[in-house]
């Protein structure tokens, strides 16, 4: 097992926030995937530890829909059997079920991080997005889970949705040294009210806001002019010109083609599918966003109170139909988990 420590832990962090400067990577025999990662720091996006292992990544993302299949699977059987045992020997029986849930996305997190040198994201129950109370005490919950494995907290985020409330909660988590990985995030009001909160990363959505646009306009689009992309593309260059520590960690990938868009975001979070096209190509990879040339955009600085914040949400369709509908999806998927488990009792 890996050595949690603080010193290079935050060496690690620093390295990852500032992507190497070079703007392209010199010809060669290295795979698209290989060069991508001289940009962006690589996260796999999957519960399945064979293939963490196969694509080597930085960091590992899970989400209930994620743990529900790999809960399905017979190689993860054990994992969930460990989950039923500890939670029956607790002696507060009262949420048996939420108990179980609980200890096997810790214990799921736990055995991607033998395979992760960095951090693995485990996220709060989507069915108190709009609690900020239940969302900070379901993260130290979390939190407290982890160290009782003897796992430190600084190899941990806390997925959180980008609500109002979601928002709040994890301001308050980074004050009590809890670092938060704010999800579902579709527009700029949430991605600024998110660094103003000083959150430790953000996972601002790709591919979910293309299917939103080509469903309502019957368009298709360019990798650069993809309107997923291109919200991506400004919520970088607006961290980066007004200097927030917030780390920018695009997700929801369709495509290889958005990916290498936004070569040079802190961080990307991306499928075993597309991981493995690209381990299979030799595209040429530009590094398309850096500190530098976001320091050339025109933006002014703005701020978003709970108006503010709710009336550019309410001004936005996309953003508002698909944070609702990721929230109802990963809802749905923590029911069906929590039914699967029922089985096992």
């Amino acid at each position: 097992r890996r050595v949690h420590g603080g010193a290079k832990e935050s060496r690690r962090t620093k390295m990852a926030s500032s992507p190497n400067k070079r703007r392209r990577v010199e010809p060669s025999d290295e795979n698209t995937l290989d060069q991508l990662k001289h940009f962006s720091t690589v996260v796999s996006d999957s519960g399945e530890f064979s293939q963490i292992e196969k694509f080597k990544p930085t960091d590992a993302t899970t989400n209930p829909s994620l743990l529900l299949a790999a809960a399905q699977m017979d190689q993860y059987a054990h994992i969930v059997q460990d989950s039923i045992t500890w939670a029956k020997q607790q002696v507060n029986q009262d949420d048996l079920i939420g108990n179980i849930t609980d200890k096997l996305a810790v214990n799921f997190g736990i055995e991607i991080l033998k395979i992760v040198p960095g951090y693995v994201s485990t996220e709060v129950d989507a069915r108190l997005s709009f609690d900020t109370e239940a969302t900070i005490a379901k993260a130290r919950k979390l939190i407290g889970l982890y160290e009782a494995a003897g796992v430190s907290k600084d190899r941990i985020l806390i997925k959180i949705a980008s609500t109002w409330e979601g928002i709040k909660a994890a301001e308050q988590l980074q004050r009590d040294g809890i670092n938060t990985n704010l999800t579902l995030l579709f527009n700029f009001a949430q991605a600024v009210a998110c660094a103003e909160a000083n959150v430790k990363l953000i996972s601002p959505f790709v591919g979910r806001i293309l299917d939103w646009y080509k469903k309502n306009t019957g368009k298709d689009y360019s990798p650069s002019e993809d309107p997923g992309v291109q919200s991506v593309t400004k919520i970088y260059n607006y961290y980066k010109k007004f200097n927030y520590q917030t780390i920018v960690m695009g997700a929801s990938f369709r495509t290889v083609g958005e990916i290498l868009e936004l070569a040079g975001c802190d961080r990307l979070t991306i499928a075993p599918k597309l991981l493995e096209e690209m381990m299979s190509q030799k595209t040429q990879v530009e590094q398309k966003l850096s500190p530098e040339k976001a320091q050339e955009e025109a933006m002014d600085r703005v701020t978003y109170d709970e108006k503010t914040f709710r009336w550019a949400m309410n001004e936005d369709p996309m953003a508002t139909e698909k944070l609702a509908e990721g929230i109802r999806k990963f809802a749905e998927d923590i029911v069906k988990l929590e039914a699967l488990i029922q089985k096992k009792l």
